[in-house]
């Protein structure tokens, strides 16, 4: 029960984290809000749903060849925490989201899954960060796999559906002081969860 609470919990920080920095997604999910309306920019939102399938099958996939080498499991955790500590840094440092806004037919949906399978964060989080948990999760008991997995998307898609519906209400939002300190606090998150990859890197090189 720990282990499933733990993972439950870890899915749901990165979840929202990956939910409300800003990035191609979010920007995206904001502009078709103002540009059409809320429909179109939670189109948006839903395409990591689609997406990501393939890119987490991937990524797994490379990750599983190496599991039974501590030097590149090392490596990976590392990289991995270094690339936490950045995701952490840019959503502390965060005071506005500024988008660009012009005139283009509502092809939401088709427009996301593009835009998600060129950006290079959604494999870089599942090569580095997403793939290691969820072996280890899934190491712990099943259960505890399915609870980051489904946490991280609920969290992920959920909070961008959230920002579309507020978006759409007032655009003020984005500057709002409460969602501004709310990134700031998950950046730290981010940076703590940095901290952990780090150290357990350190401990397949026998280091600590």
């Amino acid at each position: 029960m720990t282990d499933i609470l733990q993972y439950l919990i870890t899915g749901i920080i990165f979840g929202l984290t990956a939910g409300i920095s800003p990035g191609p997604i979010l920007t995206l999910v904001i502009s078709e809000t103002l540009r059409h309306n809320k429909k179109e920019g939670i189109k948006i939102a839903i395409t990591p749903l689609i997406s990501d399938i393939p890119i987490i099958a991937l990524t797994m996939f490379v990750f599983s060849q190496f599991t039974n080498s501590d030097l590149i499991l090392g490596m990976i955790s590392i990289l991995g925490g270094a690339f936490i500590a950045y995701l952490g840094y840019e959503t502390i440092k965060v005071k506005s989201m500024d988008v660009d806004l012009g005139q283009n037919k509502p092809r939401s949906l088709r427009k996301g899954i593009i835009v998600n399978f060129l950006s290079p964060h959604p494999y870089l989080f599942w090569l580095v960060v997403g793939s290691p948990l969820l072996f280890k999760a899934y190491q712990a008991t099943p259960v505890a796999a399915i609870a980051f997995v489904v946490s991280f998307y609920i969290c992920l898609v959920g909070s961008k559906i959230i920002i579309a519906m507020l978006v759409d209400r007032s655009r003020s939002f984005l500057k709002n002081r409460a969602f501004l300190w709310t990134m700031r606090i998950l950046g730290v998150a981010l940076i703590t969860f940095a901290v952990i990859f780090i150290i357990e890197g350190l401990e397949f090189f026998k280091i600590l």
